[in-house]
């Protein structure tokens, strides 16, 4: 996937999946903390959204970040190729995620591979999605420091850390090497 086409894509994918479920712009605005006008230009593709917001918007709509870099009504493919897997940087931290899980697949399970650069920091404010999503971080190369509110965990190569994602979380890479992590991410409805 080339990068410069990633914004169009999320675009669309903000605008269908707010389609599907009847949500304004309000609407949607209310339930993810990101203002009406900010994911309007998103939807148009004007802007390049962080890593923060991105999160913020797919807890808005209720589905798991990797959902707003799928194509907009993908057929469902068990197999994911290289060459076709979605690859994004975060504009804020330079972080780049590569969504490694078919597209569309109907699957709890989500595999993600993240490169994060030496000095990075993301922090995801949300605290409760719907649903419970579980997520384990597994290091690949390098370190990286991960907090839960306050509990801090410095992870380094072949380290891994499960996790409810039901508060804040905060990445960090305090090293001068860049860092590159898997991620495994499994939602399960409420109820």
């Amino acid at each position: 996937m080339i990068m410069d086409n990633i914004n169009a894509r999320i675009a669309s994918r903000v605008r269908q999946l707010r389609a599907d479920r009847g949500l304004a712009l309000d609407a949607l605005a209310e339930s993810s903390g990101v203002s009406r006008s900010m994911i309007s230009l998103i939807e148009r593709g004007e802007s390049s959204p962080t890593a923060v917001v991105l999160e913020k918007l797919a807890t808005g709509l209720g589905v798991p970040l990797a959902a707003l870099f799928n194509a907009p009504a993908a057929p469902p493919d068990p197999m994911s190729r290289r060459k076709d897997q979605v690859e994004w940087r975060d504009p804020a931290s330079g972080y780049l995620r590569r969504n490694i899980s078919p597209a569309g697949f109907p699957s709890p399970l989500h595999l993600v591979e993240v490169f994060f650069p030496a000095g990075a920091r993301v922090a995801y404010e949300t605290g409760a999605r719907p649903g419970v999503t579980h997520q384990q971080i597994w290091v690949l190369q390098g370190e990286i420091e991960i907090t839960l509110d306050s509990t801090r965990h410095r992870l380094g190569a072949g380290d891994c850390l499960a996790m409810v994602l039901d508060r804040p979380i905060t990445y960090r890479n305090r090293t001068s090497k860049p860092a590159r992590y898997a991620v495994v991410l499994c939602h399960q409805p409420r109820g």
